[in-house]
């Protein structure tokens, strides 16, 4: 019992070990290229679907996707739709390591011939560059798979002669159910749905355990694997908490269905083995693990969008709106932290702009003053988050963003002061000298909104520039004017200094806005040139 006992937890956490050095090799070698995949790929559900199922294929791991998912969509990357798409595709793609242990872990003895692969990913970790070094802990992390799946089954063929399991009672819903929970402890225990299921592959392979408990145990199996992505979200924003109830709903209501259609999805596996050539055994379990997640997938896959809806009302937005991607969680991946900062920079901007033209309508409206402070608030939330993104080291994308939205910040704290004009500037935009600059701030801020949201016209930007440069030129012409009337005694002098900052108001708020559009919005011109370097080192 020793021997067994010693087996089967050493067979265990070798395969563990190898679903970790596999999943983070991959991750590594791949760079962000997943990452950006999953995110770009999900513009339907059923797209979702698709990219969510191929990326946990890549990186054999829903656990890995769903936490990446959950910090995507915290960050505003993916919108909460979607991500029930991809939690699904993430359900179907884990089936995957099922088809790995039953077809080549199990038919052929690989532990043996696996021991080199362990070895050079060994020495590839330890003497190669950046990249080769991920790609050998992914090669020592396979080999270590198949070491220990057979492991494993020595350890499962004791078990199997010292306790005969498959005589356990087995049918019926109370046995299927039991044989469920069991399935779910073990998930919850080694914090894998992928190792629960090789460890009951195994099983049924040294015939521990018959067919129908190995299918409810890989329901529970897939039910477990919620676990991580619910701890995960705990303490996370609200984006965070929704995408983990949506892994949870869907992976218990598929478990649920699975065990109540388990005799049905029994029938229709013996079908496949007697007119199909589907084997008996492991590769028949494997089957009916993608199988029964497939059949999840095709009942609530078209009711993705409803299903989003339902969990957003069930958890609605409580807190701040402008501060809603700043999640702690996503200080682990800076370039997803980066990616919040901006989102949250250019909700605060469209509000900052919203504001600004309040003032120039000459009206505010009642809630103005607390938008003002929410705006103020957020702002300084940003910064503290902002300043807590670990450093970048070489990464010179990633540092010339971290650079913009600096920028960004400044240009922001330097337009909620002016937010609040003094009545003499306020009223003084109503007056014909200032006409034609008022209305060419209005068109500015106008054409600031729609590049902020995207759906700006490919020269917004450049007539931003412009309308920057026009109301710069008025401000110029204006001064000069409003001093030699007042020279002339056409005006008192408080009335020319009331105009002269009114003026100078409108300048400044063009350039600023003008500028944080620049530094915002993806993909936009750098702003590199020496008339913008040098409003954004001078500035009153």
């Amino acid at each position: 019992m020793m021997d067994t006992a010693f087996q089967l937890l050493g067979g265990i956490g070798l395969f563990l070990l190898g679903m970790v050095l596999l999943t983070e090799g991959l991750k590594a070698f791949a760079g962000e290229a997943l990452q950006h995949a999953l995110a770009r790929f999900t513009g339907t559900p059923a797209r979702a679907f698709a990219s969510g199922t191929l990326v946990t294929l890549l990186v054999q791991s829903s656990s890995a996707t769903t936490v990446t998912l959950i910090g995507f969509v915290s960050a505003g990357l993916i919108a909460f739709p979607q991500a029930v798409g991809v939690v699904m595709g993430a359900s179907l793609g884990t089936t995957g390591t099922g088809w790995i242990v039953s077809v080549l872990g199990l038919k052929v003895s690989l532990g043996f011939y696996a021991l080199p692969l362990v070895g050079v990913g060994a020495l590839l970790r330890l003497l190669g560059a950046a990249r080769w070094r991920a790609l050998g802990l992914a090669l020592a992390g396979f080999g270590l798979i198949f070491v220990g799946i057979e492991t494993l089954q020595a350890g499962m063929q004791g078990l199997a002669g010292a306790f005969d399991l498959a005589r356990l009672p087995a049918a019926g819903l109370a046995a299927h159910l039991a044989a469920m929970g069991i399935g779910v402890l073990m998930t919850v225990v080694m914090q894998s749905s992928s190792a629960a299921a090789a460890t009951t592959l195994t099983a049924l392979h040294a015939g521990a355990v018959n067919f129908e408990q190995a299918a409810a145990l890989v329901i529970g199996a897939a039910v477990g694997t919620t676990v991580t992505g619910a701890l995960a979200a705990i303490g996370g924003s609200v984006p965070a908490k929704r995408t983990a109830l949506a892994h949870v709903l869907f992976n218990l209501a598929t478990g649920l269905i699975a065990i109540i259609l388990l005799p049905l999805l029994l029938w229709g596996l013996g079908l496949g083995q007697r007119y199909l050539g589907l084997e008996p055994g492991a590769v028949s379990l494997a089957a009916f693990h993608t199988l029964f997640i497939a059949v999840g997938v095709a009942i609530f896959l078209p009711f993705a969008v409803p299903l989003a809806r339902w969990i957003e009302r069930l958890l609605p937005e409580r807190g701040p709106l402008l501060t809603r991607h700043l999640d702690d969680t996503l200080l682990e991946a800076p370039p997803v932290a980066l990616e919040a900062t901006r989102r949250t920079l250019t909700d605060l901007a469209l509000e900052v702009v919203d504001l600004l033209s309040s003032v120039l309508a000459g009206a505010g409206a009642a809630d103005d003053a607390r938008r003002r402070a929410d705006a103020a608030t957020a702002l300084d939330a940003v910064q503290r988050f902002f300043a807590r993104i670990p450093a970048l080291g070489d990464d010179v994308p990633l540092s010339r963003a971290r650079v913009a939205q600096l920028h960004a910040i400044d240009h922001l704290a330097r337009l909620l002061p002016r937010l609040v004009p003094v009545p003499a500037v306020r009223n003084a935009f109503a007056g014909p000298p200032l006409q034609e600059a008022v209305a060419s701030c209005r068109q500015l801020l106008g054409l600031a909104r729609a590049v902020l949201r995207g759906k700006a016209p490919e020269d917004s930007r450049a007539a931003i520039e412009r309308l920057a440069q026009l109301i710069t030129g008025i401000r110029r012409d204006a001064r000069l004017l409003l001093l030699q009337q007042t020279a002339a005694g056409g005006r008192t002098p408080a009335e020319a200094l009331a105009l002269l900052d009114a003026v100078r108001w409108l300048e400044r708020v063009a350039s600023h806005v003008a500028r944080a559009g620049y530094y915002l919005v993806p993909d936009g011109p750098a702003p590199a040139d020496a008339a913008l370097a040098a409003v954004d080192v001078a500035d009153e």
